[in-house]
């Protein structure tokens, strides 16, 4: 076997990978807790560092789709508003089709700069999360039960607090609420029929008092809304496995900005019809699966180096010390040290293995399914 296919075999990539993530991240988290001296001090200082320290760790998965597996991604957008990407802070609207959606966000976010700052409305269970879990802690992500009774006061006051947050960011919403199956699909949509709302082909009914919460609380700080569709080529069916045995994807997103302007009419249009600007999405799905193009001009924004280099720093720092541990072990001929050694890194591995598990669409949530159920009655 070639060195190139070595380093590629999913038993080598996996156990070093996951090394270098599960044991950078911990250290990461463990800095993180100790900058909480710095809140009553100086907050925002306290903010710019975890940013970059996010930025450490989140790097590392936009590593593994941009370098690792060599994932290519097409942007599709006005010319005119291109340039404004990274500059002004904005709500990120995504579909929710994939495995790995998020990832592409985070991929849009790092190729114009706010992938340290980026913000996301996610789900309560994911704050327990060691590594990205921790990570969205100190980044003042905001977190819900998916109780609209208990989040509102909650989710207002989180909101609220990154009015006067010193990065530009930008925030990531998936309206669907959860992620598209197609048992979910036909619940959804037996309950637009029932509430006389417009079908949608390729999205689920939107949740509604997130995004319009959002826009409210974040008025005159976020300028725009990104309305975004992602599609992969050639009906590819992209998973963060697959991305991290190497495997190379083709991803299309479209953007569409709404300025600060007209954000009003936006939320107007959410109120009147909750599923007006998906019903937009739907039609550039139509048109994707049609054509194979979004009705934009293509655009593919350069990588950035620092993914690559920050993971390689890790990687010196973190892989001389493990190989020369290794080695004494073997030196010394012990048994029980070399076991201890291998189930620590299956276990970092298996550890993985279950956050990739989180992203799996068959293992996803069942919200969606029995609470949308319940609205039906």
């Amino acid at each position: 076997m070639d060195i190139v296919g070595f380093l590629k075999s999913q038993f080598i990539c996996h156990l070093l990978i996951c090394y270098i993530f599960i044991v950078s991240g911990l250290i990461i988290n463990l800095i993180q807790l100790f900058t909480l001296m710095l809140w009553p001090i100086n907050k925002q200082l306290f903010r710019r560092i975890n940013c970059r320290l996010a930025y450490c760790i989140s790097s590392q998965m936009v590593m593994l789709l941009e370098w690792w597996s060599g994932t290519s991604c097409t942007l599709y957008t006005d010319p005119e508003s291109y340039h404004k990407y990274g500059k002004e802070n904005a709500i990120v609207i995504l579909n929710h089709n994939f495995e790995i959606d998020f990832l592409c966000g985070w991929n849009f976010c790092e190729r114009f700069g706010v992938l340290g700052s980026s913000k996301v409305l996610a789900k309560k269970e994911l704050s327990y999360m060691p590594v990205i879990g921790w990570m969205w802690y100190f980044l003042e992500i905001v977190f819900c039960k998916r109780k609209w009774e208990e989040d509102r006061k909650t989710v207002m006051q989180k909101l609220l607090n990154l009015r006067d947050y010193p990065e530009n960011f930008w925030f990531l919403i998936h309206c669907e609420g959860t992620r598209f199956t197609e048992q979910k699909h036909q619940i959804s949509m037996q309950v637009a029929e029932a509430k006389g709302l417009p079908k949608l082909k390729y999205h689920l009914l939107p949740r509604t008092k997130g995004f319009a919460v959002t826009v409210q609380c974040l008025r005159n700080v976020v300028s725009a809304v990104y309305d975004s569709t992602l599609n992969f080529r050639n009906n590819e069916n992209p998973t963060l496995l697959g991305v991290l045995n190497g495997k190379k994807y083709h991803a299309d997103l479209y953007v569409r900005e709404t300025s600060n302007s007209g954000m009003t009419s936006c939320i107007g249009r959410w109120r009147f019809n909750c599923c007006s600007p998906l019903s937009y999405q739907d039609a550039f799905q139509e048109e994707y699966y049609r054509t194979g193009t979004y009705p934009a001009v293509p655009i593919v924004p350069p990588r950035r180096p620092w993914t690559l280099l920050n993971w390689l720093f890790w990687a010196l720092l973190l892989l001389y010390p493990l190989f020369k541990l290794l080695i004494n072990m073997v030196n010394s001929g012990s048994s029980l040290t070399l076991a201890s050694f291998v189930f620590v890194i299956v276990m970092a591995s298996v550890g993985v293995r279950w956050m990739i598990g989180v992203t799996e669409i068959n293992k996803g949530s069942t919200y969606g399914n029995s609470d949308n159920k319940q609205k039906q009655k």
